[in-house]
């Protein structure tokens, strides 16, 4: 049965670098009983495989069904042994935990002054990188070893230990509470979107301020900042809130910068925060700090000593092209930015395993709109079509929603208005199961219902009576989101004056920042 790279020991097996696939092999050659072993046949087989087939695995009697499941198991096992072995994937963390372990080693032979000496360098090691809940169960040993073993002539020992504890611990908690409030909202954002209406508002800002955690700013490390950035970026973000959306994201840079140990342990963070700044600055629309940002990013991510690990390399593809493509949205140069899509295109293939869906859909609605704002509506269809037929996509409902009304707005302009009237049903449909329709989506579908009662004649004078409509809604805290994925008012204008979508943004860019 072939399962086409879903199967967790092939992704694993096809993800590994040359060395690491020798460095496997000479790990499992050690003993030369391993050299003719069915776990190392079975990892040969994978390798050349193109595709997980488990009818061909069998085919090659390397293996019996029934011991299939138990070989790829101890493959699995045997694998992440080899790479965690490998220099590459060590780092300071890993040190501190392997210190802590052989530190445990020695306690348990009773070699008490031995392990202490290794577990007061390794604490250091982690207060000084800020790892904290490593730091916090270095000084838990410390406390067992000292309650068996008077290793100190200071009678004060068991009270720095005790306080040294509830001073981790504390701030473990803020770290962890500040965590916990910047998943959950993150969440919230990638199921529902922005906040849609006064009540949502109101529910978020409560859930907000509640489990925000009290804390003296002077008192948090690295740790503890970086989680409070975080929480507070990501409720600027479902508040539409993009110049705290800015500020937030650029403390966040700025503790990197401040703190420049930092970036080998946690590069993913590092690339987190440029990506929302420039994020934050494509809303506000500042090409000029936006344009400084992304090459900013693109430096920094090509520098030698960036980390660059297969999760490190897929995010940096991911957020650098996201931004790419973005900066052609600022000014409308959407014919220039088309250039870009097939490059992207083709590199998206080699990350395909490591993007979630969620991000696949949103290059697929850039790429949609980037066509429709070029006027290549087929193209733009074509795209939309990817989003609107995945059936499995459970994330970002607001996305989905403002894919199926491009989509009527781009068979509208490509003239296959034939089955016009299902699409408008399913879209509205789609919009009522999620609770999602709102003025400017209502105003958009019934304004397309209505134009094939319209004379050709009468065809502008409704454009612009629907912009009159929908200009009301362009400051709303709540209508407004809509114009975020999809600028409706452009089109209409674009309509109006008889003029390319791109043309009018690009004529109001420049009106705005007197070009």
């Amino acid at each position: 049965m072939t399962k086409d790279q879903k199967d967790n020991l092939f992704l694993l097996v096809k993800s590994l670098t040359k060395s690491e696939k020798r460095q496997f092999k000479l790990y499992v050659g050690r003993l030369d009983v391993n050299q003719d072993s069915k776990f190392l046949n079975l990892f040969n087989v994978l390798d050349k495989a193109s595709v997980y087939d488990e009818t061909a695995i069998l085919k090659t009697k390397i293996v019996k069904k029934q011991q299939l499941a138990n070989v790829k198991a101890h493959l699995y096992k045997q694998i992440l042994i080899s790479l965690k072995l490998n220099p590459s994937h060590q780092n300071i963390r890993s040190q501190i935990r392997e210190q802590l372990d052989f530190a445990s080693i020695l306690y348990h032979k009773g070699l008490y002054k031995q392990s202490l000496k290794i577990l007061d360098k390794s604490k250091e090691v982690a207060l000084q990188h800020e790892e904290k809940n490593l730091a916090y169960e270095i000084v838990e040993l410390e406390k067992i070893i000292e309650s068996q073993y008077i290793t100190r002539s200071i009678s004060t020992r068991a009270d720095e230990l005790a306080v040294q504890a509830k001073e981790i611990s504390s701030l473990n908690v803020i770290a962890s509470k500040l965590s916990n409030l910047s998943l959950q909202l993150y969440s919230v954002i990638l199921k529902t979107g922005y906040v849609k209406n006064e009540d949502e508002s109101r529910m978020v800002t409560s859930y907000f301020k509640e489990r925000l955690p009290k804390y003296n700013i002077q008192e948090l490390g690295f740790r503890e900042k970086l989680w409070l950035y975080n929480a507070n970026l990501w409720y600027s973000f479902l508040m539409q809130d993009f110049l705290n959306c800015y500020k937030y994201a650029s403390k966040w840079v700025e503790l990197f910068n401040e703190h420049p140990n930092m970036l080998r342990l946690n590069p993913v963070f590092l690339l987190k925060g440029h990506n929302y700044l420039l994020e934050a600055l494509f809303y506000v629309q500042n090409k000029e700090k936006f344009q400084n940002a992304l090459l900013k990013f693109q430096i920094i991510t090509s520098e030698k000593s960036f980390p660059k690990d297969e999760n490190v390399q897929a995010l940096t593809f991911l957020y650098l092209n996201i931004n790419s493509i973005n900066l052609y949205f600022i000014d409308g140069s959407f014919d220039d930015g088309l250039k870009i899509i097939p490059k992207i295109e083709k590199e998206l293939q080699n990350f395909k395993d490591r993007l979630d869906e969620h991000h696949l859909m949103i290059f697929y609605y850039k790429f949609a709109s980037m066509h429709f704002g070029a006027g290549n509506n087929k193209e733009c269809i074509f795209y939309l079509d990817k989003i609107i037929s995945n059936k499995s996509l459970l994330m970002r409902e607001d996305l989905q929603c403002f894919a199926r009304v491009l989509n009527l707005v781009a068979h509208y302009e490509a003239g296959l208005d034939y089955h016009i009237e299902t699409l408008l049903r399913s879209t509205y449909k789609f919009l009522l199961k999620i609770n999602d329709l709102y003025e400017v989506q209502k105003e958009m579908i019934k304004f397309i219902r209505g134009l094939q009662d319209i004379y050709p004649q009468d065809i502008k004078k409704a454009f612009i009576g629907l912009h009159a409509t929908l200009k009301t809604y362009e400051d709303h805290p709540y209508e407004r989101r809509a114009f975020l994925y999809l600028d409706i008012i452009s089109w209409l204008e674009s309509k109006i004056q008889n003029k390319p979508v791109g043309q009018i943004i690009r004529e109001k860019f420049h009106a705005k920042n007197k070009i």
